[in-house]
């Protein structure tokens, strides 16, 4: 049989790690093929190989049964192998159109010719259905266009491979679905897909064959149709994993944060929050569920006073903290795992060690006489990382040399350890494989065992309903439904989400 792309036996070092270990790759033409594993097992390492970004120590590349030499990026594009990477590369901004021929620009008479590349990229948008605007800036669209833009850049490079890595950690629910039809017509176009992914409904829905990887080691391919989730998690940790979080009932007690009347604006300064309520009390998990754009995020920069409140009041147990700075709120008890990791979770090239005490760093014991104290900070971090599971050759390694997963670990590890009264988790389990997804859950659970409040925001609705012990449903900038899980489903809250009155599910109100 021959494999558009065959990786034989490829060995990847860094210093003090293997990150890939003798492992074999065989994509057939037109399949979607996924790359399965847990976070830092090695999958993107695996992939950025294939793509030239790193060469390997062993092993060896071949396309269409043609050994390949692929030292940088641009010879991988000659190949016809194309990458879009977990974290885009696109400039802000740039229009849409100038990002995809940023390298590759047509010219006429020795300047860029921007109209033809509009065109060109217009005429590819509306032959996969991306629906894209060539003009429009990307610091004005959403994250699921920004993708769109970054697989228009393979294919207006002639890319024949596409490598998607966790194309779907940053999207909602709708863009997922839009984002699979648009993977199919590529497949029906005769092109090849790989797809890293640790979310195991995805492979099964949309994948023809799977490779799993555990720590750096080819575990083997599989049939997705021959195979099944629980298998597939097994193969991917080492072990079974329960899907489902155990917990006993919520006890709630009383309000630890109240949020009345609120008003926000977004970016735009156009109202977004317009006039929310909301109360989580001790001992409970509250899951907003919501599509996003509805004021979900400018909710959760307000109570963390990341965002100014225009009017209405936010109190944290008895202490109001509207408009409060954001390190004030901090000392008054809460704790925010954010949406945007990389943005407001992390300082990407400090250590690791550092970035666990980004709350904490001016207090006793990290700081003496405003020194800090790297000894006590070592040892925290140490800590943090074997807690939680960090895979980082050592805490002094750069956080952004992290995959996404362990960068995630981090932030979680520093926002719980400081058992807040309360916990904003923010998409806390995005991009982290289902080992890791069963650890944080349970973390959370056990931080409102302990007495404190959660408040969970999620657009993974299975997450929403597995973990919260109420769910509010945010539309157009206020909560317009508060229900208990076991009363509830998807389709009832896909509804919701979209604005439906509430109906009668299954018996119940």
């Amino acid at each position: 049989m021959e494999y558009v792309i065959e990786m034989l036996n490829i060995r990847k070092e860094f210093p003090g790690v293997v990150a890939n270990d003798n492992i074999t790759l065989q994509v057939k033409k037109g399949e979607i093929h996924a790359l399965l594993g847990e976070n830092g097992a090695g999958k993107s390492t695996l992939m950025n190989v294939l793509f030239g970004l790193y060469q390997p120590e062993k092993g060896e590349i071949r396309i269409k049964g043609e050994k390949v030499d692929i030292t940088n990026p641009n010879i991988a594009n000659d190949l016809g192998i194309g990458m879009v990477h977990q974290h885009f590369m696109l400039v802000e901004p740039f229009t849409v159109a100038q990002n995809i021929i940023l390298g590759s620009e047509p010219t006429k008479y020795g300047k860029i010719n921007l109209r033809k590349a509009e065109k060109e990229v217009q005429e590819l948008s509306d032959k996969y259905g991306l629906r894209v605007d060539p003009r429009a800036k990307i610091r004005d669209i959403s994250v699921g266009m920004q993708q769109r833009v970054e697989i228009l850049k393979m294919l207006y490079r002639g890319a024949d491979v596409l490598i998607l890595d966790e194309p779907t950690a940053v999207l909602t629910p709708q863009e997922i679905n839009e984002l699979f039809e648009i993977i199919q017509s590529l497949v029906d176009e005769g092109k090849s897909i790989i797809l890293i992914t640790h979310k195991l409904k995805e492979i099964m829905k949309a994948c023809d064959r799977c490779t799993v990887i555990r720590k750096g080691v080819g575990i083997g391919t599989v049939n997705v149709e021959e195979t099944t989730v629980d298998e597939l998690a097994s193969l991917m940790v080492g072990r079974s994993i329960s899907f489902k979080t155990e917990k006993d009932e919520a006890t709630p007690g009383k309000v630890v944060l109240k949020v009345d009347d609120l008003h926000v604006n977004d970016s735009r300064n156009v109202p977004i929050v317009k006039g929310l309520d909301l109360e989580v009390r001790e001992n409970e998990i509250v899951g907003i569920a919501g599509i996003d754009g509805n004021g979900q995020t400018e909710l959760i920069e307000a109570i963390a006073g990341l965002k100014k409140t225009e009017s209405g009041s936010i109190l944290l147990g008895d202490t109001p903290i509207t408009n409060l700075k954001p390190r004030e709120i901090t000392e008054k008890g809460l704790a925010h795992i954010p949406q945007d990791r990389q943005k407001f979770g992390l300082i990407l090239d400090f250590p690791v060690s550092e970035n666990t005490v980004l709350q904490t760093y001016y207090q006793h014991p990290y700081s003496k006489k405003k020194m800090l104290q790297y000894e006590n900070i070592n040892e925290y971090a140490k800590r943090i990382v074997e807690e939680y599971d960090v895979r980082t050759p050592s805490i002094h390694t750069k956080t952004s040399a992290l995959s996404g997963g362990n960068q995630q670990k981090v932030i979680i590890g520093r926002e719980v350890d400081r058992s807040p009264d309360l916990l904003i988790a923010a998409q806390p389990t995005r991009g982290l494989d289902v080992g890791a997804i069963e650890f944080i859950h349970r973390k959370l659970v056990e931080e409102r065992d302990k007495g404190r409040a959660v408040l969970l925001l999620s657009f993974e609705l299975d997450e929403i309903l597995n973990v919260s012990d109420r769910i509010v449903v945010i539309f157009d900038g206020k909560i317009v439904a508060d229900v208990r899980p076991e009363e509830t489903n998807e389709q009832e809250l896909g509804l919701l989400m979209a604005g439906s009155e509430r109906k009668k599910v299954g018996g119940t109100e």
